[in-house]
């Protein structure tokens, strides 16, 4: 997070909300959509980026058209909250396969993990080798995703 970000205007909420709709919109289309000049969408883009509204680019990729028809969500409790074992967790398990995010959580659990697999015993085999063997996990709740509906909450923050 950038500290020294600049507030941003309703152009630029004009913009992230095109963005966030069809990050592949050209310049010209950015700028037809906003109502400002082509060049006025390339600073502003330029500007939303040095200061980190916008993190990066990327499509929604449906993992199951993939083969992987099993997703999870993975509740897990760390042995104990030691900074070095707490960081080597982090650190490895956006590592493993199948894995899709990682939350550092407040409240009853540390961290979930969302993963993806294949089916249920690929699932099975992920947390027998990742989680039930790993130093720094106490304890698993395993939850399958039966659908994903994405929320509207980021069109309320861009007003």
């Amino acid at each position: 997070m950038n500290d020294s970000r600049r507030s941003i205007d309703a152009i630029d909420r004009a913009l992230l909300r095109a963005l966030s709709t069809n990050a592949r919109m050209s310049g010209a289309a950015l700028a037809s959509t906003v109502g400002v000049a082509e060049s006025t969408v390339a600073l502003r883009m330029r500007r939303l980026q040095d200061d980190g509204y916008i993190t990066g680019f990327r499509a929604d990729i449906d993992v199951a058209a993939l083969g992987a028809t099993v997703q999870a969500l993975i509740s897990i409790k760390l042995v104990k909250h030691v900074r070095a074992e707490v960081d080597a967790f982090r650190r490895a398990a956006p590592t493993w396969p199948g894995v899709l995010a990682l939350f550092h959580m407040g409240g009853a659990d540390d961290y979930l993990l969302h993963v993806a697999s294949r089916g249920a015993p690929e699932l099975r085999d992920f947390v027998l080798t990742y989680l039930a063997g790993h130093p720094a996990v106490a304890h698993t709740e395993t939850n399958l995703i039966f659908e994903h509906v994405p929320g509207r909450g980021l069109e309320e923050l861009l007003g």
